[in-house]
């Protein structure tokens, strides 16, 4: 007779499909996910990465927890003038950051090995663009020292952010990006599209392969526990799909392709290192039990239910309960008013745009 003990024995109901998903269902799940870390209850966050990280860090502020923002404006702006520039959205005014490539240029210019006026300034009439940032201005600099100024600013910011942070959140969004043929240098969006003009001798596709997200974010991660050695590191994957593809696929195959991948990068960085982890967010809202019931009828906007629920599953996972270190809180108020504004405005996503593409 067959030993009956064996390591599926005493495996908890979460261990299996049936008693950990399907008898539940969706509104009975539990323990999706536990941090593995004691954080101090003022513990500060930043925030960086593709559209859906918007929601995080208006949930950390919304609940009265220690956003950090490295990069406020200035002054006595009002929260509807500092959103329409894009200051309190992300941790620093970096824009949208979708893929790794992306997050470890601005690493890399944070920790003053890339030169920050290297990058790519962009003509538009008699405006200008940061290559980096297309969409940071509303209508663009008004010349290329104002840009050189406002970029320096925000790496400063984005230093501060990793600095001054217990926990960085950074949303893997896409594995497709474009770079410069010539430079390397990686764009958030193809050159032609927002801004910028598109040459095809120098600007080309890459869809980013499990390696060279991994060689990334390994090397970004160093670089950060360079500048903030006790530095966590959250990863999350965005469950909104590609607004378009380049790929030569359908979108929904790419779509597929570049979330596994990246789901599998964060995950395997996450088991190979305790000071990184990952929260499933990606899994919470595409997986089966969910039956696309949070998506908006466009089936790529997650409704504001959906963004609920993850959020609800973050902070029940979330383990801040060690003695504060900061003592006063350290987001002002009016840092707060700008991001409790925003928790009802759009996200700003500049992949978006790619839709008015759409000759269907």
């Amino acid at each position: 007779m067959a030993d009956k003990t064996n390591p599926y024995s005493n495996l908890p109901p979460s261990a299996f499909w049936r008693s950990g998903v399907a008898d539940p269902g969706l509104f009975g799940l539990r323990d999706l996910w536990a941090s593995p870390w004691m954080l101090p209850s003022d513990a500060r966050f930043s925030t960086y990465g593709s559209c859906f990280a918007q929601h995080i860090s208006r949930a950390l502020v919304a609940r009265r927890m220690n956003w950090l923002n490295g990069e406020p404006a200035p002054g006595r702006t009002p929260p509807e003038i500092a959103e329409a520039f894009n200051y309190g959205i992300f941790s620093a005014r970096s824009g949208n950051i979708y893929t790794a490539a992306q997050l470890l240029t601005h690493v890399e210019m944070a920790a003053g090995l890339r030169d920050p006026g290297s990058v790519e300034i962009w003509p538009d009439g008699a405006l200008f663009r940061d290559s980096l940032r297309p969409m940071i201005e509303p209508v663009g600099f008004a010349n290329e020292a104002d840009l050189q100024l406002s970029r320096a600013s925000m790496v400063r910011g984005f230093r501060r952010s990793i600095t001054g942070a217990e926990v960085f959140v950074f949303t893997l969004g896409l594995t497709e990006g474009w770079e410069n043929a010539q430079t390397g240098q990686c764009y958030p969006l193809c050159p032609g599209t927002i801004a910028g003009s598109f040459d095809a001798g120098q600007h080309h596709f890459h869809n980013y392969q499990y390696p060279e997200i991994r060689a990334a974010l390994e090397a970004a991660f160093a670089l950060m526990w360079q500048i903030n050695p006790t530095l966590r590191i959250l990863l999350t994957v965005s469950p909104v799909p590609l607004t378009a593809t380049a790929s030569g696929q359908h979108v929904l195959a790419a779509t597929t392709y570049s979330k596994s991948t990246l789901r599998a990068v964060a995950g395997d960085l996450a088991g190979a290192d305790g000071r990184v982890d990952y929260f499933p967010s990606y899994e919470i809202i595409t997986g089966a039990p969910a039956r696309a019931a949070f998506f908006e009828p466009n089936l790529r906007s997650v409704a504001a239910p959906g963004v609920e629920f993850v959020m609800g599953h973050f902070f029940r996972g979330l383990n801040a309960t060690a003695a504060p270190v900061h003592g006063q809180d350290s987001t002002a108020d009016r840092e707060k008013a700008v991001a409790e504004q925003m928790a009802t405005e759009e996200l700003v996503c500049e992949e978006m745009t790619l839709e008015k593409f759409n000759a269907a």
